[in-house]
């Protein structure tokens, strides 16, 4: 590793601990030419992924644009932003597991609104409305009455769990 400070090549680790949830390995170093202390992170190399849009066009998988779409949807909902940042961490993960390195944008919204069905009506109205381009109040009602019934389905399932 290369001191930042005097470019020498030799350094000893002082400290490693884990970091970005156990994603990352964080080490202190000290170069042993300058005594200079850094630090450095150790991740794992992932092959990107690339998104393929309705018009055709590619673009790099962004989990920061990801998670912002899902912020909006979520807003005044009380869903904590540290949950949606596990819906993407999954999703990505997902996505990685994949064995093909392109996706299209439809099967991300699709992943989305499938965790946002758990967690909340109103989040998933607000997302599939955007993600599904909603033209009508038609479009909203057939959302609403598909989202009644898994709701309808995961209760009667919850109750009959209880019961056996």
């Amino acid at each position: 590793m290369q001191c930042p400070s005097c470019q020498h090549t030799d350094s000893r680790v002082l400290e490693s601990r884990s970091a970005d949830s156990g994603r990352s390995v964080r080490r202190r170093r000290e170069c042993l030419h300058c005594e200079f202390r850094f630090t450095t992170y150790e991740r794992v190399e992932t092959v990107p992924i690339t998104v393929v849009k309705r018009n055709g066009s590619r673009e790099a998988f962004n989990r920061n644009k990801l998670l912002h779409g899902l912020l909006r949807a979520c807003e005044k909902t009380g869903l904590e932003p540290s949950r949606l940042e596990s819906v993407v961490d999954e999703l990505e993960l997902q996505l990685q597991g994949r064995s093909g390195r392109e996706v299209s944008s439809g099967d991300i919204g699709e992943l989305v609104l499938v965790q946002l069905a758990e967690m909340s009506d109103v989040a998933y109205v607000r997302f599939a409305s955007v993600y599904r381009q909603f033209q009508s109040v038609g479009d909203f009602v057939a959302t609403l009455e598909g989202l009644q019934g898994a709701s309808a389905r995961r209760s009667s399932a919850k109750r009959l769990a209880a019961v056996g």
